[in-house]
């Protein structure tokens, strides 16, 4: 099916996008699992679109959890740890563990804490009983800033970071104990974490002492073209109500190995500094003189996830409620504060963009919130990264950012178009399989009798949508699947209009991106391409993987959607040169 010129812009008219709402989504990675012949493939396509109705009933419970709730009121000592999470470094040998010590204080006359006062010690090793390696890692505390009268300031509690890269011994030592005799060794080794390994760990200050529990985390697999996780959990959008926590529940017991959340974490900007909150911060607070942020919250959400990240490892992209301007235009504070992120590691000088590996699987997150322009050091910093990745070694090649560049509904409606111009053809000449997303308040998807528009608000605010290979509006087996995955659960209200309804198609020169600055509307030229919905991906070895989808609602073993995401890199060659395309070609 070719795609059709179309009479401007309704990119989704009366074809290729159709919509899923779901909870929950996985990408499963294991080569030992054979392919099932009654689930379709991305090679079937592409799918006809069909159109399910809204089911209010669905909406589920978005609603925010109380500070009184006991599952995030702060239940350890003062200088106990707390808030525990894990992170991966760049490589399977590496790992990042953080927490927070201290309480947080938010009032008029706050005092921040002495990061130094508390050191930074995870004591880690193969048996529990044996917690034989020790690293040490660094410290800090963020203030978010109001300078308005009756506007209430925070200070968090220390967050501490460290960074688990196995154990150092000298080449002495290894002689001794090869019984091999040298003279004036002074070479030192440093020994990884190992592949596919289970550590246990505590973390704290013993010297107070003030130590965690023991928990424990599982290394990523060594990189081949045979080896993955196997699974991967991806959330985006997820806040604090009723529904995350149903979200969660659904994903803890799916036993992932990774989770990645694409960005929109607490939604403490929802709120004001005294804690009344809203589902629409402008509807309700017009008259602030800033967007004010309740920044508890973050705490909230920190013990809250403990029970899941501080034994699965989380990665986080910046979403646009991770922005939380202060005094002096400072943003992105507690996003940058309290995560881990294996920036250094992979070259980058900044949290909000970074690559890491996955066994077989090269992931990059970039930022949607920040300069992207060709000559801007994100965009640098990309072209030298993917001109790093050894396919052969790390056959799917997967991204990440906060907003989608390509959905049917009206919300949001190509609100990245200018990142898309600036990065889409770096990332298609690299052969990107994969794109996930968040952002969005409605859900895409598709089903073997063909692209399925689901407008169910399946016990979530925002929505889930998956498209067919695309590159620059047109059907293309060399194009990455996009997939937005902004349904995790947060409070705010959900989008059912699409962008390709009557009446509803935006002006091109309403829709411009307010992170640059500039009107990019007018580089969209053509119409849609198919998409679909899932919630799990299942990667059988380097050229398919099943993608799955699994509703909150439904029971654990009932799978929404499935499809299996096949890589064809015969036809769509690293360093692929997209065509040249004009209007006039459709």
């Amino acid at each position: 099916m070719l795609l059709t010129k179309l009479s401007w812009p309704c990119l989704f008219q009366g074809s290729l996008f159709f919509a899923i709402s779901c909870n929950l989504i996985f990408l499963l990675l294991n080569h030992h699992l054979a392919i099932r012949a009654d689930i379709p493939s991305t090679l079937d396509g592409p799918f006809a679109p069909v159109t399910v109705p809204y089911d209010f009933s669905l909406r589920g419970n978005a609603v925010d959890i109380p500070d009184s709730d006991p599952r995030v009121r702060r239940r350890v000592g003062e200088f106990e740890p707390e808030q525990i999470s894990l992170s991966l470094s760049a490589t399977y040998d590496s790992l990042w563990i953080s927490w927070i010590t201290g309480e947080f204080q938010i009032g008029d006359n706050i005092k921040p804490l002495d990061p130094e006062s508390v050191s930074s010690i995870v004591r880690y090793g193969t048996s529990r009983n044996s917690l034989s390696h020790e690293a040490t890692g660094y410290s800090l505390v963020y203030n978010q800033l109001y300078p308005f009268e009756g506007l209430q300031n925070y200070t968090s509690g220390i967050i501490h970071h460290v960074r688990l890269t196995g154990s150092s011994i000298s080449l002495e030592s290894i002689l001794y104990l090869s019984t091999v005799v040298v003279i004036n060794p002074v070479l030192i080794v440093c020994i990884g974490l190992k592949p596919s390994t289970l550590y246990d760990y505590q973390c704290g200050d013993p010297s107070i002492p003030a130590m965690s529990d023991i928990y424990s985390f599982s290394t990523m697999p060594v990189s081949g073209p045979r080896s993955y996780p196997n699974r991967i959990a991806i959330v985006g959008d997820l806040g604090l109500t009723y529904n995350t926590t149903t979200t969660i529940s659904h994903l803890i017991s799916n036993k992932p190995d990774l989770v990645l959340l694409v960005g929109d974490v607490s939604y403490a900007n929802l709120y004001l500094t005294n804690g009344t909150g809203s589902d629409c911060y402008a509807c309700s607070f017009p008259e602030t003189p800033i967007h004010e942020t309740y920044q508890p919250r973050w705490d909230y959400w920190g013990r809250f996830m403990q029970n899941l990240v501080s034994k699965i490892p989380i990665m986080v992209v910046e979403g646009n409620h991770e922005i939380e301007e202060q005094a002096e235009k400072q943003t992105f504070a507690a996003y940058s504060s309290r995560f881990a992120f294996p920036s250094e590691e992979s070259g980058s000088s900044s949290s909000f963009y970074y690559s890491f590996n996955a066994g077989g699987i090269h992931f990059i997150m970039l930022g949607a919130y920040i300069s992207y322009n060709k000559s801007a050091d994100q965009y640098k910093w990309l072209e030298s990264d993917l001109a790093s990745v050894d396919r052969s070694v790390t056959p799917w090649l997967i991204a990440a950012w906060h907003p989608p560049w390509y959905s049917s509904y009206k919300a949001h409606y190509r609100e990245a178009e200018c990142m898309r111009v600036e990065m889409e053809e770096l990332l298609y000449s690299y052969g990107v399989d994969i794109v996930f997303n968040g952002h969005l308040s409605v859900v895409i998807g598709s089903s073997p009798k063909g692209t399925i528009r689901y407008r169910n608000r399946l016990a979530k605010v925002h929505a889930y949508e998956r498209s067919n290979r695309v590159y620059n509006y047109t059907l293309d087996p060399c194009g990455p699947v996009y997939i937005t995955v902004g349904d995790g659960g947060n409070r705010e209200k959900m989008a059912i209009e699409h962008a390709d309804e009557p009446g509803n198609c935006p002006e091109p020169s309403t829709t411009p991106d307010p992170y640059m600055g500039d009107l990019c509307a007018t580089n969209f030229t053509f119409g849609p391409a198919n998409v679909s919905s899932l919630l799990t991906l299942l990667v059988k070895n380097e050229t398919w993987a099943l993608w799955s989808w699994h509703r909150n609602q439904d029971s654990h073993g009932k799978v929404g959607d499935q499809i299996y995401i096949v890589r064809q890199p015969d036809k769509c060659p690293v360093h692929y040169t997209p065509p040249k395309r004009s209007f006039a070609s459709y």
